[in-house]
């Protein structure tokens, strides 16, 4: 009988705690749900400034362009103005850099040989962090 009472006590203090608020008259407060409206259209805002502030700082981390200029010491040459574009590493060569060295030195710890242990983790670290880094790489075309 007493776990009668408390399954039917269980289940009022269930019940009674999955629906919506209400006033003495029975009805939902208008004011309740707009502050719920108001508050979730604060946190999507939020995230697109969050959102909008990241691409400003991508845009601002773009290689920019290096000016090379060369003068001759003679008079029937003119100057030459060079513009090369700066280049940086690939993601393939970055992946490929990191996994082998993560992997060189987790295949150091591991091991019970560790120049053994450090070769082959460096090795498949490379291997992973290339094919990695290569589809970054495709994505970004």
């Amino acid at each position: 009988m007493k776990v009668l009472y408390v399954l039917v006590i269980t289940m009022s203090l269930f019940f009674g705690s999955c629906k919506q608020k209400t006033d003495s008259m029975g009805t939902t407060n208008a004011d309740d749900v707009s502050q719920q409206t108001i508050d979730s259209m604060k946190v999507v805002m939020e995230k697109q400034r969050i959102i909008d502030s990241m691409k400003i700082e991508m845009e601002k981390q773009k290689p920019e362009k290096e000016v090379i200029v060369t003068q001759s010491t003679t008079t029937t040459t003119p100057t030459h103005t060079t513009t090369t574009e700066k280049k940086g590493w690939s993601s393939t060569a970055k992946g490929a850099v990191i996994g082998a060295g993560v992997g060189a030195a987790t295949g150091a710890i591991i091991s019970k040989k560790k120049g053994e242990g450090a070769i082959i983790g460096g090795l498949a670290g490379a291997g992973v962090g290339a094919g990695t880094g290569a589809i970054i790489d495709g994505k970004k075309k």
